[in-house]
Formats: C-alpha cells, structure tokens, sequence
C-alpha cells in the first residue's frame, strides 16, 4: 500500500522561507503521474496549493503563491518537494500531497505556522 509522508514543516517569521517534502513509499511517484500540494487551515476545506506533471515539465499554482511557491520531483528518490519563500501568515495550514488523479490514502500533513 502506498504511504506518503510529509515533512519540513515548522514556526516561522513572516518571510522567511520552508522546503516542504513528501516521501512516498510502497509505489512509485513516476507512475503516478501529476502530484500536488495541498494545504488545509483551521476551519477551512483543503486546497490545492500546486501540481507538477510527470516529467516536472509544467505545473500550475495557486493565484495566492505564484511566484513564493517552488513545486519539484525527483522521480528515483520517490519525492515531490515544495520549496516556500517570503512566507505569509495566511500560508499557515497543514500541507498534504498526493497524486492528483485518483488521491492515494492522505498522509499525516506537515503543519506550517507563519507568525511573528
């Protein structure tokens, strides 16, 4: 069965940075196609933050992240990353990633704290 774990989260000060990554074992990430990061806040549905295609060639974000928001994969280490630059505090959630068609299990999430 597959299993996704997310890490490199932590408290940081608006600004400042965070690279985000998700391990997946059990499968492999080249063969499943898109992946993507999603993010849900306290109260809030989860959204999807970014996607990246297979061959890391084309991605797409959120409006929110554009251009803060860094979304890789390295399809032999099994891992999708998400590097965050100039942090904002409404970026705080717990961030999940998955395979954006037909989702695997959801792992445990990462969670990021933005305050000063």
């Amino acid at each position: 069965q597959v299993q996704l774990v997310e890490t490199g989260g932590g408290l940081v000060q608006p600004g400042e940075s965070l690279r985000l990554s998700c391990t997946v074992s059990g499968g492999s990430i080249r063969g499943s196609g898109v992946m993507a990061w999603y993010r849900q806040a306290p109260g809030q549905e989860r959204e999807l933050v970014a996607f990246i295609t297979r061959d890391g060639i084309n991605t797409h974000y959120l409006d929110s992240v554009k251009g803060r928001f860094t979304i890789s994969r390295d399809n032999d280490k099994n891992t999708v990353y998400l590097q965050m630059n100039s942090l904002k505090p409404e970026d705080t959630a717990v961030y999940y990633c998955n395979r954006y068609v037909a989702p695997y299990p959801w792992g445990q999430g990462t969670q990021v704290t933005v305050s000063s």
